[in-house]
């Protein structure tokens, strides 16, 4: 029986392996060419700590390094690449070996030298030894650090950006809870940029943008930082500040500066900035506070008038607050019912008697009494609450319309805001039906914002009302630039003359001349004609001689309640 061949191979192999590296003897070099081959560095170390086998790639990456490799050592090379890498990772990298050398787990590990990054990894052997593979990873890490890098810039303008800008803050803050030394936030919003946007487009846009951050790039010193965290919206962190005066002077440079005329692909351009400023430690000492601060003085810039800087009060905060939960209540008041509707009748002067009355919304808030529609109409068209608070008052206009004298209509405010919706139709018509009244009877007034906006889509709405038999009125007439093309591109039903005119006629001797040309354009144009703010006779007599038509206002009534309308119209019965 002749013997079995495979002991005999296993043992060659055994024999073969591992293969001990010693002074001055060269490897077998069948397995060294093996070991060469693989692509990773490779080390054997035996239980004693002495390198028993290392391959090409393994040599060289510790050459990279700055690390001869010597067999037959009694260290773990790598161990002086542990300890002579770089301060911030080489502490951190030798505790990793040294727990996995004690307590004999896997480990994984970085070293760097200069621009080299080699990846370690050491994994313990049964018999006690160890297999540690290295790897280059520089070309890896320097792509992370580019992609960092770029995460931490906003594409368009090259400026650091929102994240970037967090990081920059909060080191500034560090600096001054260790050292004392103040900075400022200088948030920026560009004025009359979205028109720039949406009649010339993004690309001239963003053409402008990049040339107004090279303008803030140039108004800020290599400490302070310019960062674009919106749209339109910059940021300067000023470091170092030692006095309000210096960022007061820079944000005047700012105002001034970006309000210059900029020439962009043969357009010449304007626009403005808007600054509110911050001041660290005095506005806040952490990076959210000091945002909302500079947020809130913004907001305060741009009520000013936009176009120049505030610097935080602590009054703004808490006039935001009354204004949050003045939103917060108005959320609320829809569906707590506490809206109402009250009503000002309007007078034919040729006949005597009314012929409608104007819808005009009140709010009774439970705690505040009532509150004044110029306290929350602004704040509800800005949140976007005035649609659905306007069509809450056209569905109850037309229901409490249903109880007046039938030849008696109901007019209504519309906002812009409305006619931006695509639901005021649809609104209308669902109003009318479910209250049944007739659509003669309902009457839209609108202001020249209105058509301001969109101008072809909004004259195409106006038209939809009047195939429904819904009459249109213009408010307000005579206080826009344009309103006399308004009166060619539409035909409306009535023109209401502003009561500013009315007011006037007492004290400016051009009041009486402007009603007079209205009434006659009117006239001409077979438009009724009604003056708002009526409030004493020899008004409503100098009015008449002028050729208005209607009238409304304190002298007619004061806007009254639903169930105080009848004793108005008993006042002026029907002819």
């Amino acid at each position: 029986m002749s013997p079995d061949p495979q002991p005999a191979a296993q043992s060659r192999r055994e024999a073969a392996w591992p293969i001990p590296v010693r002074p001055g003897a060269a490897p077998v070099e069948p397995l060294q060419a093996y070991l060469d081959a693989v692509r990773q560095g490779l080390l054997m170390i035996d239980a004693g700590g002495t390198v028993i086998a290392a391959n090409r790639p393994a040599r060289r990456l510790l050459a990279d390094l700055s690390v001869g490799l010597r067999t037959n050592a009694a260290a773990v090379p790598l161990m002086r690449a542990v300890r002579g890498g770089p301060a911030p990772s080489r502490r951190a990298a030798f505790l990793a070996l040294r727990r996995s050398l004690d307590r004999r787990q896997p480990a994984v590990f970085e070293l760097r030298r200069a621009e080299h990054t080699v990846q370690a990894e050491l994994q313990p052997l049964p018999d006690g030894g160890w297999v540690m593979t290295l790897e280059d990873v520089s070309t890896r890490k320097a792509i992370e650090a580019r992609a960092d890098a770029m995460a931490r810039l906003d594409p368009l303008t090259g400026l650091p950006n929102r994240l970037y800008l967090r990081e920059r803050l909060a080191e500034a803050l560090a600096r001054l809870a260790r050292d004392g030394e103040a900075c400022a936030l200088l948030l920026i919003d560009l004025d009359r940029f979205k028109p720039v946007n949406d009649t010339l487009g993004h690309p001239i846009g963003d053409a402008l943008l990049e040339k107004v951050a090279d303008r803030l790039r140039s108004t800020v010193r290599p400490t302070d930082t310019v960062a674009r965290i919106g749209g339109d919206e910059f940021v300067i962190l000023q470091a170092g500040v030692r006095d309000a005066a210096g960022t007061q002077a820079l944000a005047r440079r700012i105002v001034d500066l970006i309000g210059r005329t900029y020439m962009v692909e043969g357009h010449l351009l304007t626009i403005g900035a808007s600054v509110g400023v911050a001041l660290a430690p005095e506005d806040g000492t952490d990076g959210d506070r000091l945002l909302k601060n500079a947020d809130l003085a913004l907001y305060r810039a741009k009520l000013d008038g936009r176009g120049t800087y505030r610097f935080f009060e602590p009054e703004m905060d808490a006039r935001m607050q009354a204004r949050r939960k003045l939103e917060l209540d108005m959320r609320q008041a829809l569906a707590r019912r506490e809206f109402q509707l009250h009503y000002q009748p309007q007078l034919q002067l040729q006949s005597g008697t009314l012929i409608g009355c104007e819808a005009l919304i009140r709010w009774r808030h439970p705690d505040r009494g009532l509150v004044s529609p110029l306290d929350f109409i602004p704040l509800a068209e800005e949140i976007g609450l005035i649609v659905p608070i306007g069509e809450w008052v056209i569905r109850q206009a037309c229901r409490d319309a249903m109880a007046w004298p039938s030849h008696m209509s109901v007019a209504v405010n519309v906002s812009p805001a409305q006619f931006k919706s695509d639901r005021l139709v649809e609104t209308i018509i669902s109003a009318l039906a479910s209250s049944g009244l007739p659509a003669q009877r309902l009457e839209v007034e609108i202001t020249e914002g209105v058509l301001l906006q969109e101008n072809a889509k909004t004259l195409q709405t106006l038209h939809r009302l009047r195939e429904l038999g819904v009459r249109v009125s213009m408010d307000d007439f005579g206080t826009g630039y344009s309103s006399l093309s308004y009166l060619r591109s539409f035909p409306f039903d009535k023109i209401k003359i502003d009561r500013s005119f009315v007011k006037d006629l007492a004290t400016k001797p051009d009041g009486e001349a402007i009603i007079r040309a209205i009434a006659g354009l009117g006239k001409s144009l077979g438009m009724t004609t009604v003056a708002e703010g009526v409030e004493t006779s020899e008004q409503m007599q100098r009015i008449r001689l002028e050729g208005c038509t209607d009238v409304q206002g304190y002298l007619i009534s004061r806007p009254v309640p639903p169930a105080e309308l009848a004793e108005v119209f008993a006042l002026y019965p029907p002819a």
